[in-house]
């Protein structure tokens, strides 16, 4: 039988992290998304399923013990909002190069600095195009439902453990806070040890002279060595690339015009087609559901039909650079955003979408 509960966001992705057989959550507290950690701590899941929840001193200690963690072929996660996550950029960095998975939530606030502890999407960049330093890329899942923060857990883990690279679900402040019904997975045991030896053989356990040193290495010695793995790690970005595209299609059918919108911008732009359709408007919406692997396939089909796409976003525009270059040229392509935490409103998404017709 099927678990329905009334839930945050925040608290959706923490309690579908404890029934896909999360091992460890290492986080640290910063507003909007709190109440990840603050769930866990409460729930006390440890008593539940033997998964262990630690508050650490920082963010950059929270995402090194996330990257012993998975070192040792754990199922292990963070959480934190977008001035922690600068914070665990090297990090992340380093469990790319070492080809780690993990599960990282980043539910944004508004930028730069401190900011505001409002909503944004202003991490786009962060998320999608790496973040820290190095050639490298996060697989990047973007919810726009209370229901869609507990499925994504489940899929990041799936997906991150499949390509061994770290999975991150790129949320705001309007999902980690807003109140829905969610349907909760069913509960997944942790990996056993003999799991682990048997599905991780790259993993770290104990004394294993056999193995590469592929934790914590350095290879400036041999640039050559260095490039081959680059090099390796971006085939596997581009198999990510043609396996693991995910988006939806809301009225694009008979659409001239598209609206691209992804999370709580998406539900947003949905409410405006709806506008734009009742005055006779053909609008359709597009909603990226991996930013990365980002669907250029897709848009750069409707490119060939569309008079124009609006890129909807909480920022000054960032994946409106990705939608550009899916469409090639062959439409327009612009741009509407709020920023400063301001969530725009359906009639301002119909205003800008007119003086793109």
């Amino acid at each position: 039988m099927k678990e329905f509960k009334l839930m945050k966001g925040n608290e959706a992705v923490a309690e579908a992290a404890i029934r896909a057989g999360c091992d460890g959550y290492f986080g640290y507290p910063i507003t909007p998304q709190s109440e990840v950690l603050e769930y866990l701590m409460a729930e006390q899941p440890e008593k539940r399923t033997g998964m262990i929840v630690l508050q650490a001193e920082s963010e950059v200690a929270a995402i090194n013990m996330v990257y012993g963690g998975a070192g040792c072929g754990k199922r292990v996660m963070t959480s934190s909002s977008s001035p922690g996550m600068s914070l665990k950029q090297e990090g992340i960095s380093y469990m790319a190069g070492a080809e780690l998975p993990c599960l990282i939530v980043n539910v944004v606030r508004g930028g730069p600095g401190l900011g505001t502890i409002q909503p944004s999407q202003g991490d786009y960049f962060q998320s999608t195009k790496g973040g820290g330093h190095g050639d490298y890329r996060l697989i990047v899942l973007a919810p726009a439902s209370v229901q869609e923060m507990a499925d994504f857990a489940v899929l990041g883990f799936d997906l991150a453990f499949k390509y061994r690279m770290p999975a991150l679900i790129l949320s705001d402040g309007v999902i980690g806070q807003m109140m829905e019904k969610v349907v909760l997975p069913d509960q997944r045991p942790r990996f056993t040890e003999a799991e682990i030896r048997k599905n991780t053989p790259w993993a770290t356990q104990g004394k294993t002279p056999d193995r590469e040193h592929n934790i914590i290495t350095s290879l400036d010695l041999d640039s050559s060595k260095q490039e081959i793995h680059v090099n390796h790690l971006d085939e596997k970005y581009k198999a990510v690339e043609a396996n693991e595209v995910r988006y939806e299609e809301l009225q694009c059918e008979d659409a001239e015009y598209i609206i691209v919108a992804y999370g709580s911008s998406a539900r947003i732009s949905q409410k405006a087609v709806d506008l734009l359709r009742a005055q006779g408007v053909k609008v359709g919406l597009f909603r990226p559901i991996t930013l990365f692997p980002f669907p250029k396939k897709p848009i750069a089909e409707y490119a060939k039909k569309v008079k124009g796409f609006l890129s909807v976003e909480m920022s000054l525009g960032q994946m409106v650079e990705d939608v550009r270059l899916a469409a090639e040229g062959k439409t327009k392509v612009e741009h509407f955003g709020r920023v400063g935490g301001i969530i725009p409103t359906p009639d301002e998404v119909v205003n800008a979408l007119t003086k793109l017709m």
